[in-house]
Order: structure tokens, then sequence, then C-alpha cells
């Protein structure tokens, strides 16, 4: 249909629309004239269609109120009164995407799905959720989701509960999560940002009933609201949904959470903060040391692109000379950058990890000397020319993964809207990116460093520095706190505190009224296709060697994976076959050094990547299948300088630079030690898989704590070491790349496939061909039930055994499990009860099962509330209706849309598992039909798998060895 600007649809008032032709979609801008809420809606023909409604919404304190808001409303609303319906919609919907964000200044509620019904389901629960929650007459969801004094029994110390209160504790944990919370507070000491939106676990306790309801009566109204919708959806329906249902209910009125500007500093300014670290940690080189500018305003489309390119290029690639500067002067070991666009004030920060707080003036001094000297002599052009390349492939490619392209473009649009500026100013590129292209031939990138970098005193210098046992001091000042404020309590105050607490139990304990469940709206199995999505594959050969060719429209872009078998890698090498993947394309080769073969990839290609894979057998987790596999991409026509680059890397990589290897040896030290902190769960998962996994132990040699342990080896090491490290790098390299070892997938139109043959045969020859040995490898398996001590404030708990070992064999039945599970019983038990940020169980079709908790305040209950989940089982009992749900949900994830590189990728993971379509049907046939009794006769095999035993906890050092008994072993991680 036709759309004149000035007209109203359904009660909106199109005010602006143009043609965005990098996303080929219409924009249009409305304002819905009765309630004053702003809507973008960005046609075009993605089935993947997204909503999402966001607030602008400043806190005022560090209290955390916008996030434990954003938690409350999903617990429940006026026409959806259920205790939890953003539950229930992840137990029962088609959801591709369903979440809520808060971030600095807003809070956004996305979802998505590609079918039509289920998206306006959908729509219909978050938009009562945000403007009719039960959090007016129902106190407990603050205490659940926010805090509350928990006292069972009046002899029993006092203690501080909720969820957010525990996310951010876990939060907190870490000294990435410390620095960037930090970095706000010293640039912005007058406006919002200089709070934490998130909250920060001392302020938390300090938020009221009272404050809570305030900030959601005046923030979250329409006249506050900017309503986004994405795709190839019916505009009318929803303009007149939104409209009827909702938006005509309220009056526009005049809301005050505007975003102030910091005035810029005179003078640049300097703060410390400590983070904690573990009582046997040392304290050398374990300082963080960060520069930070504010960089204009975010409403600047050019300069947002040019200093994400800027950053890339300067601290980023391999090539990267301020990156390289502060390595070789030895001021840290790890060296990273970011670009933070997501606030009204960009801020660049220059970041060097595992420092000295000695080193902080020579820190500043070199970044400066280095920018200086930049502007002074000039950026190497090929290095513009490969960054602004890179960025420029990403732009065109699109592909954001799993999430949904809509999301994206919502978020970007939010970086001008919430500023009251063109909501379509980020969404397209061609014209900023053709000025920034000017720099190919100009000084521009040297005048942006100049007049946003070396001359700008609105900066700080921040320094995080470690102090052991911080944790343990905060800990225990919490404690005193607790332990004063009982003392002041009366004896009914107390009884009154215990109630408290029983209220809320009860209130947690209770089950949703069947009718409340039922109000919350629900496809049939009818809207579920019966039939697997089929992926495409074509085995073909070039050269003797096996292509597995999925044709499919790419956009001229070719996905080319090499996965090199790696059983042919002595047992005692394993760990340098994953150390491998991290050197590869970051040293020099014989044609190329470094710094060129950065900038030869990022020029010709959409990158090349290394990464150890391992593929299980469908049905068996002893015959598993590892692989190095070299992901990488390009346009079609660069296919010949794709294989050229190959080949250079994989015959002609130099292991000897010594110097660089240390400084990449060190810097893989630093971000393992980052994901141990913020992936917990997975790390204990992984760990607990591998008592008993073969390959389960290969992946934690390969990626877990032994690995861990192994490059921190190195690192410590290094000079007597330098010599075996070259060696053995060689030695696996020459092993690996071999045409026996190679399977190759190629995901591509079929008429570009001519123009692969040609390049892949010169790629050949730089492959070796000597006949060689697969390896028995003998691990040893044993239940060690280690504790991982680290300075955490929270725990990770997991616990899991293989099913198949037991006696159990996998069906698709497992997969409705897991959604129950999961979402039943783990996130009542151990989020709601249990005040864990998140619990989730694993089920793999070899045998391998676990559970899992994230930011954990507990840990002998949690591993109680797992071996107790059969009981659950045991009474576990649903209609009809509920087992669709259960259904429903399961089938969202299975049936995840996946973008062209994921459906290649997804398709030659089936095929070296050995998984056919027919047992693909299968599965999906057995979810289908499904019953509630055989959920239930599912509780032996759940039994038997946590009678067995094996658990590892990650976390507080002090928790773990106050129980220590129960562990077999304690290991300080990061000693």
């Amino acid at each position: 249909m036709m759309f004149s600007i000035g007209q109203s649809y359904n009660g909106f008032k199109l005010t602006q629309e143009k043609e965005i032709k990098e996303m080929k979609a219409i924009g249009r801008v409305f304002k819905h004239e009765k309630s004053g809420a702003q809507l973008l809606y960005i046609q075009n023909d993605d089935d993947n269609k997204v909503f999402s409604i966001t607030f602008r919404t400043p806190p005022t304190d560090s209290t955390g109120l916008p996030h434990i808001l954003e938690h409350a409303v999903l617990c429940g609303s006026k026409n959806f009164p259920a205790k939890d319906p953003f539950v229930e919609l992840a137990k029962g919907s088609l959801n591709t995407f369903l979440n809520a964000m808060t971030f600095s200044d807003k809070t956004m509620y996305p979802i998505a799905s590609r079918n039509d019904k289920d998206f306006l389901n959908l729509m219909h629960v978050y938009l009562d959720a945000v403007f009719y929650p039960n959090i007016y007459n129902k106190p407990e969801i603050l205490m659940q989701e926010g805090w509350h004094y928990e006292l069972e029994n009046i002899e029993d110390e006092v203690t501080y509960k909720g969820v957010v209160y525990n996310e951010m504790k876990g939060a907190f944990s870490s000294p990435e999560q410390v620095l960037f919370r930090k970095m706000q507070e010293s640039l912005f000491p007058d406006t919002t940002y200089r709070y934490d939106s998130g909250g920060d676990p001392e302020v938390i306790p300090n938020l009221t009933q009272e404050d809570f309801l305030n900030f959601h009566s005046k923030l979250y109204h329409p006249s506050n609201s900017y309503i986004y919708l994405y795709g190839d959806g019916d505009i009318m329906e929803h303009l007149k949904f939104i409209n009827e249902s909702y938006l005509k209910d309220f009056d526009k009125i005049q809301i005050d959470s505007k975003i102030n500007l910091q005035t810029p500093y005179e003078e640049p300014k300097t703060s410390i903060v400590e983070y904690s670290i573990s009582a046997n940690e040392k304290e050398e080189n374990k300082t963080f040391l960060s520069l930070n500018f504010v960089v204009g305003k975010s409403t600047n489309p050019e300069l947002h692109l040019a200093f994400d390119i800027l950053t890339y290029l300067l601290l980023e690639t391999p090539a990267a000379p301020l990156k390289k500067a502060l390595l070789e002067a030895n001021l840290g070991k790890d060296v990273f950058g970011s670009y933070d666009h997501s606030i009204f004030q960009p801020v660049l920060s220059v970041v060097v990890k595992n420092a000295n707080e000695e080193d902080q003036d020579k820190f500043e001094q070199l970044v400066f000397d280095t920018l200086k000297q930049l502007v002074e002599k000039g950026i190497d052009k090929k290095l513009i020319e490969a960054a602004i390349n890179i960025y420029e492939f990403k732009l065109r490619e699109g592909d954001y993964g799993r999430y949904p392209k809509g999301l994206i473009y919502c978020m970007k649009s939010m970086e001008s809207w919430l500023y009251d500026a063109d909501p379509m100013l980020h969404l397209g590129y061609e014209d900023v990116l053709k000025k920034i292209k000017t720099a190919l031939t100009t000084d521009y990138f040297e005048r942006l460093i100049e007049a946003h970098i070396l001359n700008n005193s609105h900066r700080s210098l921040l320094m995080v520095k470690p102090k052991k046992g911080l944790a343990q001091e905060k800990e225990e000042e919490v404690k005193q706190k607790l332990a004063a404020y009982k003392a002041r309590l009366t004896k009914d105050e107390m009884h009154q505190l215990v109630e408290n607490t029983l209220i809320l139990k009860k209130y947690q304990e209770a089950p949703n009224d069947v009718k409340d469940l039922e109000k919350i709206p629900l496809l049939s199995l009818k809207d579920i296709e019966p039939k697997v999505d089929k992926l495409p594959l074509v085995e073909k050969a070039e050269q003797g060697i096996p292509i597995l060719l999925h044709p499919m429209f790419t956009n001229e872009i070719a996905y080319v994976n090499l996965l090199f078998d790696t059983t042919t890698v002595p047992q005692q090498l394993i760990p340098y076959a994953s150390l491998l993947s991290f050197i590869l394309g970051k040293v020099s080769t014989e044609k190329y050094n470094y710094e060129d073969l950065s900038n030869e990839i990022n020029i010709y290609t959409g990158g090349i990547d290394f990464n150890i894979e391992a593929y299980s057998l469908k049905n068996d987790d002893g015959e598993y299948f590892p692989k190095l596999m070299v992901r990488s991409s390009a346009l079609v026509k660069q296919l010949p300088k794709l294989f050229e680059i190959l080949g250079e890397l994989i015959e002609n990589t130099k292991f000897s630079e010594v110097k660089r290897l240390k400084e990449i040896i060190s810097e893989v030290k630093s971000r393992l030690e980052m994901n141990i902190l913020q992936d917990g769960h997975i790390v204990a998962a992984r760990r607990v898989t591998s008592y008993f996994s073969p390959i389960g132990k290969y992946k934690e040699l390969c990626t877990g704590i032994d690995f861990y342990q192994f490059i921190a080896e190195l690192e410590g090491a290094f000079d007597n070491k330098a010599q075996e490290i070259e060696s053995n790098l060689a030695k696996v390299a020459k092993i690996i790349f071999n045409k026996e070892n190679l399977l190759v997938s190629l995901t591509i139109e079929e008429k570009d496939y001519k123009s692969f043959q040609e390049p892949f045969a010169s790629l050949v020859k730089h492959i070796g061909e000597e006949k060689l040995e697969k390896q028995q490898y003998q691990f040893d398996y044993s239940a060690k039930n280690e504790g991982l001590l680290t300075s955490s404030k929270v725990q990770y708990v997991a616990k899991a055994y293989n099913f198949q070992k037991l006696g159990h064999g996998y069906t698709g039945h497992l997969q409705v499990l897991k959604t129950i599970i999961s979402l039943n019983y783990l996130w009542n038990k151990v989020r709601v009860l249990g005040g864990a940020y998140g619990a989730m169980a694993g089920f793999s079709r070899n045998g391998n099962l676990y559970f899992t908790s994230y930011r954990d305040p507990n840990l002998d209950k949690t591993l109680k509330i797992y071996d107790e989940a059969y009981k659950y089982l045991d009474e576990f009992s649903a209609d009809e209706r509920e087992m669709t749900k259960y259904v429903i949900g399961t089938i969202s994830k299975m049936d995840a849309p996946l973008t062209p590189s994921m459906k290649g990728q997804e398709a030659t993971a089936y095929y070296i598992s050995q998984i056919t379509e027919d047992d693909l049907q299968r599965e999906r046939d057995e979810v289908l039909r499904i019953k509630s009794e055989d959920i239930k006769k599912l509780s032996k095999l759940i039994k038997e798998v946590m009678e067995q035993n094996y658990f590892c906890v990650l976390g507080n050092e002090g928790k773990i060895k106050e129980r220590k008994e129960v562990f077999g072993n304690l290991i300080d991680v990061f000693n």
C-alpha cells in the first residue's frame, strides 16, 4: 500500500519515509497522536520479524533500578497474570529471539519470530508487561528479582538475596567488568552515566519499593517509548493492534528523561579502583591501565563508523601500531581497545592488561608519543585500506550469527533515536563509507586522532589494581552490616522478617493458576512444519580431496572451511594443536611479515580464523573426530587470492619469531582468564565432562582449565622453553596440514563452483602428503570432583555424566526434557528460589548430560537440587496444552534461523558425526509425538546420571573451602 507523509494510519501519523538501499528496505517513522509514542517501521522481505519497545531510563543512583525493573515487568501483568510469562513464552513460542536488555541509559524489550501469529502473541505479552506489570500489587517481585533480607529462622544470620543482586556480584567479580563500569564514572561525573544502571551490589540494598514503583510510573509511558518493527509483516495489522490494544488508552504527557551532556574537562582526570584476587595469587603483573577519551556524540554517523574502524586499526588487528608499541615496551601482557557508542557521548578506551601500577605514567606517555608519531609520519595506507575493507565486507555481508538482523538494526537505530535524532541515521552506510575512504589518499584518520585524542582534555587515566582477599573483606563488611541491622531489630521486627521470608517462599513455590497460564496465547501443533528443514549438501572431490558443497544464494560471497583431522597428533602435543590455532595468521610467513600478512587478509578476504573443533559420532562419545578448522570467506572473485594466502599460512608460517610468540601466548592467557571469569558455567560443565568422556577430555585439553594451565606454564617459563615451543608448533603444523587429513566445506552458489576449482588446485600443492598414523589416546578418567578456586563472589556449579554408559539411548524426548528441566525445574529451584542468575541443562546425542548454574550464591543447595531432579519427574504430569507448549518451545530451538555460512557449518557437522536426514526427521517426529508419560519415564535416566556423582564447582575460594570435604581436590585457578 502507498503511504503519505502527514497522513494518519490507525492513530499513527507518518512523519518520515525513506529508502534504505543498503538494507533493501523502506523506513517509516510514525508518531502516535494520542499517546506521543514514536514508532519506526523497517519494511523489507525478511521473514524473521522483530518487534521492540524501548524506554529512555537514565538512572539516578547505582541501585540497579532500571535493571531490576527490566526483570520485574516480565513477572506477570494485567492480561497475563501468571508469575512468569517470559518463561512461559520461552517454553512455548516459536520465537527466534526473546529477551530484555538494560543499557546505561535505556531499557529494551525485543522479540523476534518468523511465524505471524506467534509474532503478534509475543508483541501482545511484551506490551502488556511494560505498561501493566504486576509490580504494583506484588511486592514479592522486587524481593525476588532485586533484593530482600532473608531470614528463615530467628537464630539464623540475616543475608541479602535476589536474582539481580547475585547477577551483579558475579559481574563485579570480573576485573574487566569493574574496569568498563568505572570508565564511565571517571568521564561523566555530572551526568547519568556516573551511575551503574545494572546495579552495584553494595548499593542495590538501598532500593525501596516506593522508588521502584515511581520509576516505572514516571518512565514506562508511551510518551517516553520507542517502538520498533522490522521485516515482512503486515504493517497495518501491527499498527492497528498496538493502537487499539494499548496506546489509545494513554494521553500524551511531558516526561523529563533527557540525557544531559557532560561539560568537557579542562584537565584530564585520574582515578584508581581495586579488584579482588584470591589469597594465593600474586599481585605482580595483574594491574589494568586504561586511557579513556570522550569522542563527540553518537548522533554523528561519520564519526561513529570512522572511530569503529580507527579503533580496529590502532588496537585490534595484528598490524595495529598502538598495540604493537605498547607490547614492545613490555608495559603489559595484553592490549585491547573498545569504542562504546551505545551512549550519547561515545568513549574510546585503550587498555593494557597484566601490567604494574608503577608503569602508569610510561603507559600514558607512550600512547601519546605513538599517536603523535602516527600523525606526523602518517598511518600506513595499506593498514587503512585493510581496516576499511574488513568493515565494508562485514557491513555488506550483514551476518550477525544467531542474532536476527532486525535486532542489530534496532540497536543501531537507538544510538541516534534515543537522543532525538533521526532513527535511520546509522542504518545506511554508503555515503559515510565514501567519506571515510578519502583516508586512502588524505590524512583523514590522522586529523581524527589529532582532534579527538591528542587535543582532547576530556579524558581519564584509570588504574584497576589487584588486592588480595578484597572479596572476602567486602563479604565480611556485608556480614557485619547485616549483623548490626539484626541487632537493632525488636523481637516483633525479627518475627516479621521471618514472616516476610516465608511469604516470599510461598509466593515462589505456589504453582501458577491454570486459568492464568491459559491466558498466555499458544500456537497449535498445526502451526509447526512437520518435516525437517533440509540442509543442502553435495559430495564432490577435487585433487582426491573430499569437498562438501552447500549450494545456496550467498550474495557473491564464498565461505570456505578447511577441516584438518588432528588424530595424527601425539597425545602429549594435543594442547599444541590448540595453541597453533591462536598462532596462525598472527606470525610472519616466508612471504609476509605478520603486519603485512594481516593487511593482505583484511584487504582481500572477509577474514581467516582458526580453531579446534571436536565432533562426536552421533551416539558414542568414545568415537570422535577432532579437527583444526580454518574458517574463511571472500568475494568469489577474490578466491585465487584467498587460496594464495591460505597456502602461505599452511606451508610457510615461521614459528621462529620468539618475541612475537611470547606476545601471543601472553595474550591467549589473558583472554582465557577473562573467559573463565565470565563463562564459569561453561568452564565447570566442560571440566566435569572431562572426568568421564573421551571427547570431553579432548575439549578440556584444547579449551578448558587444562589448556589454561598449559598456556600459563608456557608463559611463566617461556625463555627456557622458547626453542621447545617453536619446535613443537612446527611439528604439529607439519602433522596436521596433510592431504590425508583434509575435508573441505564450501558454501557458494552452484554457478560459482568453477571459480573455486582452479584456485583450490593451487592450494593443494602447499599441503603435505606424508603417510601418518592415527594415534590412540589413553586418557585417565575418574570422579575428580574439583573445586576451582577464584576470587569470584559467586559459584558456577556443574554436575554431569554419560547416560549411554548406563544403558540409556538418545531420543528426541530428551530435547523436550531439556526444555522442561531448564525452564521449569532448574529455573524455579536454582534461580527463583535459589537466587542464582541462571541454570541450564544439556543433553547430547552421544549421551553426555550436564546441569550447570550461573552466578549462583549457593553450592550444596544447588547440588542437592540436581540430585533431586528425578523426584520432580516422578511426579510430572502435564495436560495436552502444556505438552504442546513444551513441544513448540523445543522446536523453536531446533528451527533457529541460520545464515548461509551457518547452514554450511551445520550440514558439515552432521556429515562428520554421521547424522543423517532420517535421524533428524526421527528426532523431530519423537518431539512432535511426545506424551506426558514419556517425560515421566526419563526420571530413571536422570536419577542414575546424578547418582554417579561427577561434579565440579568454580567460584568463591572461601565458599568452596568451607565445604572442602565434599571435593576430591581444590585447585587455585590463577595461581
